[in-house]
């Protein structure tokens, strides 16, 4: 890493900032956000151990994007994943997929995304009332899946407050680039004192996007400026009822989320050419309660259940000198998934606090059509995927208690599960044929695999001084292989591979330390956390050598099996907000920066790690109008793994500004550019970055309103 353009930057930004501290040490007044996630159900992220970004409010309608992983993309430690502007995940501190839990409300999203890179999560980031992101380990509070961090989006569906009167709100935006039609209407009826009904609808619409230059890396003819096959579609909507007293609450809600996204492919009207689109839709059935004083010793009882229907049908469509030929469906996807969470917080036993907590998950995947083998033509019952069906059932029990002593508090948490994963059958044994004449071949019949990973941690917080805060943590937890690691057999098309899993994989041993130091209050108020994740047995896709030093490809796809080698990834995130000036024309300036390192044990990188990032914004507001600029600079990546391209840095410079008159009474109108400087950038964390770079310049307008309540 060069950090030369970081230290530079780091000192001509905190000189100022050491001039308006000294100036203005007035306390500043930071709403109390809540992390409902987190299992005591009391806390802020100030008062957590584990570093925990909370967004909510102005911020979040600032940062809210059409996807979770654009909405996140900005913060210390998180990237966006991204594969056409239907697809956006998260990653954090390098690591995405299966190893980063995306939670709705408090529970797993319960979609396919772990099994493919072009596989949307399944909910709508425009519901979003408030997100909190954990980065780093947090296994102990949800299990093997969030090995990486978790991110949890809660919605106002099931919060148990609220007014006598009804209440609606939403928001109406439209995007020049690609058209891009995005509205959300949410209302709130109250029933009288005890019950209240809530719903909402959301749809989004958009044409081919615009970007810088041509779309595929390398390519020199065909059209320019456009990132063709992008269109996206989605519907979604909620209905919910809540009811609540003294004795607690209890809600029900129907939620269902629509999606149909093109996956970008260059389109040049000659000769036989094939365009790919996803359909994706879910139906969740969800249930939350908090009762209190519910059992002798215990203060709360929060039970959390779902039941989410997922289908998915990826569609090819053929044209021959660019005209239609037909449509079809080459692979269907059925995920049905059944979650519930019970969350006991017990009295205090002397000076102790603390929450145990059962958690189960049954979760049956199948997949069926032409599929993507290899070998000798299609297999039934959900072999032509390159994972077969499979069912995976997994039950945990976790504790989690908290000291206060005279220098802050101390914490400790366990945490062990039982996984149980098994595979449909096949009718005869699948096959793929080597360039060199070999051929691998995976049974017909795999059986099943458990595993029982236990997870155990501690921390303090040191409260140094009335405005300092220090953090120490230390973490050793378990991973089961997931199930794409374990059984896929056959090309990935959306990664461009042949992948092979391997049914004998052992579990993932992470060993986390954590340090971090924060200023809360005054006019200057910063965070830096600095982490080292040690992994045992960490599962990556291995390029397998064809003997000259070359991967091996099967029809132009890179043959990578899952392999297990030890690994580290260590590095440092750091947020800042200075308050310049404090008067009729306020000015706050922000900063942030983040580096994650990934090796394996043989000196090789890990594939596709974040980049470095350095970001500075400004902040002021005049009359009715708030205003934001933000600059960021996004370093080129070339700790790259074998059989990955470098990626080169670029700049993105956005701005906000919203104007929220009285006369409008509960209504603002806002307008966002992003990407001003029309970089053609490509994300390193993407496994399409070669295929399509991020959107051109592009500006933003609407209308955000909340009336009533």
């Amino acid at each position: 890493m060069n950090k030369k353009p970081l230290v530079v930057l780091l000192a001509a930004v905190l000189s100022p900032m050491a001039s308006a501290v000294l100036a203005a040490e007035e306390t500043v007044d930071i709403p109390r956000l809540v992390v409902t996630s987190d299992p005591l159900g009391n806390r802020t992220s100030d008062e957590l151990i584990q570093p925990v970004t909370v967004i909510a409010g102005d911020e979040l309608n600032q940062k809210r994007a059409s996807t979770i992983g654009e909405t996140l993309d900005g913060l210390p430690g998180v990237h966006n994943a991204d594969f056409g502007q239907g697809v956006g995940r998260p990653v954090v501190r390098g690591l995405q997929g299966s190893r980063v839990k995306v939670l709705e409300d408090g529970l797993s999203t319960s979609d396919i995304s772990g099994e493919g890179a072009d596989h949307a999560i399944g909910m709508d980031a425009g519901r979003a009332d408030q997100i909190e992101v954990f980065r780093g380990p947090a296994t102990l509070l949800y299990g093997s899946g969030a090995a990486g961090g978790v991110i949890n989006v809660r919605s106002n569906r099931f919060n148990p407050e609220f007014g006598d009167a009804p209440r609606v709100d939403g928001q109406m935006s439209y995007g020049i680039n690609g058209h891009d039609r995005q509205g959300r209407l949410g209302l709130e009826l109250p029933l009288g004192d005890s019950f209240v009904l809530r719903t909402d609808y959301g749809v989004r619409r958009s044409s081919d996007y615009d970007i810088d230059g041509y779309q595929k890396k390398g390519q020199r003819n065909g059209r320019k400026d456009k990132l063709q096959n992008s269109e996206v579609e989605n519907d979604v909507f909620s209905i919910t009822g809540l009811f609540k007293g003294d004795w607690g609450f209890a809600g029900f809600g129907y939620s269902t989320w629509e999606t149909q996204y093109e996956v970008p492919a260059v389109f040049l009207g000659v000769d036989e050419e094939e365009q790919e689109m996803i359909r994706a839709k879910n139906d969740r059935f969800d249930f939350r309660s908090e009762i209190n004083d519910p059992l002798p010793g215990f203060s709360t009882a929060r039970l959390k259940m779902a039941y989410t229907s997922y289908r998915q049908q990826e569609i090819g469509s053929e044209f021959d000198n660019g005209a239609f030929v037909e449509s079809e469906v080459e692979t269907r996807f059925n995920n049905n998934e059944t979650e519930m969470r019970l969350e006991m917080v017990h009295n205090p036993i002397g000076d102790w606090e603390g929450v145990v907590g059962l958690q189960f998950n049954d979760r049956d995947f199948e997949a069926e059509g032409e599929g993507h083998s290899h070998g000798d033509g299609d297999d039934e019952h959900g072999g032509g995927f390159y994972i077969r069906g499979n069912d995976t059932r997994t039950v945990g029990l976790f504790i989690l208690e908290e000291l206060p002593t005279h220098f802050g508090r101390f914490e400790v948490a366990a945490r062990v599960d039982h996984v149980r994963s098994s595979t449909d059958d096949l009718d005869e044994a699948r096959d793929i044929d080597l360039p060199s004449g070999e051929e691998l071949q995976q049974s017909a019949i795999l059986g099943s695999n458990s595993f029982t990973p236990f997870s155990i941690s501690a921390g303090t917080l040191v409260e140094v001084d009335p405005a300092h805060h220090f953090r120490m943590s230390v973490t050793r937890s378990q991973r089961a292989p997931s199930a794409e690691q374990l059984y896929a057999f056959g090309s990935h098309a959306a990664a461009g591979t042949v992948e092979i899993g391997d049914p004998n994989l052992g579990k993932e041993t992470y060993t986390n330390f954590e340090v971090g130091f924060d200023r809360h209050v005054g006019a200057f108020r910063y965070e830096l956390t600095t982490f080292y994740n040690y992994v045992d047995d960490f599962i990556y896709l291995a390029a397998q050598n064809d003997g000259t030093g070359q991967a091996i490809e099967i029809e132009g796809d890179t043959l990578v099996v899952n392999e297990q080698q030890n690994a580290k990834l260590y590095g440092a995130e750091f947020g800042a907000i200075t308050d310049l000036i404090d008067g009729p024309i306020p000015l706050s300036m922000r900063l942030s920066a983040d580096h994650v390192r990934g090796k394996l044990s043989n000196g090789e990188n890990i594939p596709r790690m974040s980049p470095t990032r350095l970001g500075i914004g400004f902040d002021t507001s005049y009359a009715d109008w708030d205003f934001s600029l933000d600059y960021r600079r996004v370093f080129k990546q070339t700790k790259t793994a074998v059989t990955e391209s470098n990626t080169d840095g670029y700049n993105l410079v956005s701005f906000d500004a919203n104007w929220s008159p009285a006369s409008l009474k509960g209504a603002e109108i806002f307008i966002q550019g992003r990407n001003l400087l029309n970089e053609d950038g490509r994300r390193h964390t993407s496994f399409f970055k070669d295929e399509s770079p991020i959107l051109g310049r592009t500006i933003y307008t609407g209308i955000r309103f909340d009336f009533g309540g």
